[in-house]
């Protein structure tokens, strides 16, 4: 008899859920984004890609931050990094798309080496700093390494097509970027249920509880950097296919701010939490730029002239108000709302 709380079979312990109502959802979710090239003009579709692509750093960094608990002020590096491997391999190289976009993932795995193997006795803000220092040097030598990256110039990025198709932009992108997304979600969820998850999650609560139940603490944090690193680098391969030229003006200091604040805003840990960051941040200029329009006068250039410093304000406003307000982010209201549907009317 099924109690609703116990696992009977083996089937219901490796499953990510048993719940036909989720199951239900998730089908009804996967038929939509699918669909949505038939649905969405260009703009919104573009937008839609740039959701997704945040989907896939905001994961990544979930890993890193959320489930193992070492902070990092260094996604941006590791963005260019993945964005710059990819683009060389593919535009000096001649690298298929296919082969090109995971290997700039590799090498961004690579390289977070330099940075876990120092900061494993860090914690805290002093990995936080280390990790920002990194991100400092990546963007130093890709500015002066001129014979590999263009230096200042940047390099245009080009001839991505995966059976004949151009994936640079329109249906192809999306359906590769959903397909990425896609996949690194099964892969986080997955992690996070296995033995290298639950090591993570200890490390996160106590380290040193960890280290006496016989966790490598050298081993997991390192498994952590590199895993985080290889998906933070797919995510910026994704963005040199989608602007389609990259500098090292692209990758600055608040991209790793805006990462940072998508897994805070999401919910530290979660990877549904992380995925509604994602959304609920990238699609957050968009409607601050709605509510401009329908304040100001149409044609006004206020919002176009200070739309950084607007987004700032707003940016650190609603973090504030989260941390404040909800720590546990959206995925904690996500969880108070079912809690209040399934309780009422006595959730009083």
């Amino acid at each position: 008899m099924r109690t609703g709380h116990f696992k009977e079979s083996t089937g219901q312990l490796i499953a990510l859920t048993d719940n036909p109502t989720t199951k239900a959802w998730v089908a009804a979710l996967v038929v939509a984004l699918l669909a949505a090239p038939l649905l969405l003009g260009a703009y919104e579709l573009g937008l839609l890609v740039t959701v997704l692509i945040a989907v896939v750093g905001g994961v990544g960094l979930n890993l890193l931050t959320g489930t193992t608990g070492l902070i990092s002020l260094g996604q941006a590096g590791f963005l260019a990094v993945g964005a710059y491997g990819n683009a060389v391999l593919m535009v000096d190289y001649g690298w298929p798309v296919w082969l090109s976009l995971p290997a700039g993932g590799v090498i961004s795995a690579l390289i977070s080496l330099l940075v876990g193997i120092p900061s494993l006795r860090l914690k805290g803000l002093y990995l936080a700093i280390t990790t920002l220092a990194f991100s400092f040097i990546v963007s130093h030598i890709i500015l002066y390494a001129e014979p590999i990256t263009r230096g200042p110039n940047g390099i245009f990025v080009s001839g991505a097509e995966i059976f004949g198709f151009n994936v640079q932009k329109g249906p192809p992108l999306y359906f590769l970027t959903l397909f990425v997304s896609v996949a690194v979600v099964l892969l986080a969820l997955n992690l996070q249920r296995s033995r290298l998850g639950r090591a993570w999650l200890a490390i996160r609560d106590h380290d040193i509880a960890a280290r006496a139940m016989g966790i490598d603490l050298t081993r997991y944090k390192l498994l952590a950097f590199m895993i985080s690193s290889f998906i933070v680098g797919l995510a910026g391969g994704l963005i040199s296919l989608q602007i389609r030229f990259i500098n090292i003006d692209v990758f600055g200091l608040i991209l790793s701010i805006e990462a940072l604040a998508i897994i805070i805003l999401g919910g530290l840990g979660s990877i549904a939490g992380a995925i509604l960051g994602a959304i609920f941040l990238t699609l957050l200029p968009e409607v601050i730029r709605i509510a401009f329009n329908l304040v100001l006068e149409p044609g006004s250039s206020f919002y176009s002239t200070y739309v950084y410093e607007i987004r700032g304000v707003v940016y650190g406003f609603v973090i504030v108000a989260f941390l404040r307000f909800k720590p546990d982010g959206l995925i904690g209201l996500w969880r108070d709302s079912k809690k209040f549907w399934s309780n009422w009317p006595l959730a009083y």
